[in-house]
Formats: structure tokens, sequence, C-alpha cells
């Protein structure tokens, strides 16, 4: 049973203010072990380095690990397959795979929940029911998701609830 964790080393920006933070998350290879294998080779390729939370809704959850801070989207390696069939429940602080509406589009993005996310588990494996795969959980850190969470947000091009101030992961560390 492995369970690898990964420490991501964030800067809060806020006016004229940069608060350091770090989360872990523990990652479950046994109950999605290609969710938790993907996101260690971006881990490791270095690829969530200087990206961003570019989205962040309060009562919702925190998105990150696509975009730079000026908003340019990052290329990405080829999509996975959804493994929210796995018996893992998106609830307050694990971390998901994000997706389009193809529930097997996943590739860097990711989210956290900032509460219990019920409606994104899967009840089928068609449309709406595939859900959002969780592939593990925050162990370290939850007062800086809960920091995240209540930034200030705004639309900036096409994205809404984007952090008017910059949320950005410096560097992602398998440890």
């Amino acid at each position: 049973m492995s369970h690898p964790q990964v420490q991501l080393n964030i800067t809060i920006h806020v006016a004229e203010t940069a608060t350091p933070g770090v989360i872990v998350l523990e990652l479950d290879t046994d109950k999605a072990p290609e969710s938790a294998a993907n996101f260690l080779t971006y881990v490791n390729q270095g690829h969530y380095d200087g990206t961003i939370f570019h989205r962040v809704i309060k009562n919702f959850m925190i998105q990150g690990g696509g975009f730079t801070a000026d908003m340019q989207q990052k290329p990405t390696g080829t999509p996975i397959q959804n493994e929210a069939a796995n018996g893992l429940k998106n609830d307050k602080y694990t971390i998901a795979m994000a997706r389009t509406g193809d529930p097997h589009s996943a590739t860097a993005q990711f989210f956290i929940n900032v509460v219990n996310n019920d409606f994104l588990n899967h009840t089928a494996p068609s449309g709406q029911g595939w859900g959002y795969a969780v592939f593990g959980k925050v162990v370290q850190g939850q007062e800086v998701v809960d920091q995240i969470k209540g930034v200030r947000t705004t639309r900036k091009g096409h994205h809404d609830d984007v952090p008017f101030d910059s949320v950005v992961i410096d560097k992602a560390v398998a440890l």
C-alpha cells in the first residue's frame, strides 16, 4: 500500500502582502492509481511550478494546475480515464481531477473541495453520473486551503472566480 505525498509551496498575494503557505497532499494510489500517477508525473515534470489557483469559489472548491499568473494555459499531456467510481467521495479537503463535460478529459488541472460536494460523486457511468475522481486528501495545510477559499475574486477575460491577487503554486514537490 503506497500513499505518496506531495507538498505544494504556495504564495497568497493580497494587495502588497505575500503570505507563504504549505499544503501537503496524500495520494491514494490504491483506489485512484491512474489519477495519482498522472498527478505525480506533472509534479515531477515541474508542470505545477508557477501555476496559480485560477478558480476559487468560497463554498465549493479551489482549482489550480493549469494557468500561469497571466492566465496563460499551460500545455498538457493526454487525458486520463475517469476513476470516480473508486468509492472515494468529494468530501472537504479531498483533491480531485478537474475535467470538461467529457468525463474522460482530465489532464493536469485539479481542485480541492472546501466543503462536502456530494453532487460531484460518481452515481452512474453516464453523463453527469460519472462524477469527478477523488485521488487524495489534504493531510497538512487545511488552514492554507481555508485562507485561499476566502480571497477576493474577479473576472479575467473569459474566466470567472479568478483571485483578484494571485495565489501561486511556487513549487510542487513529491516527498
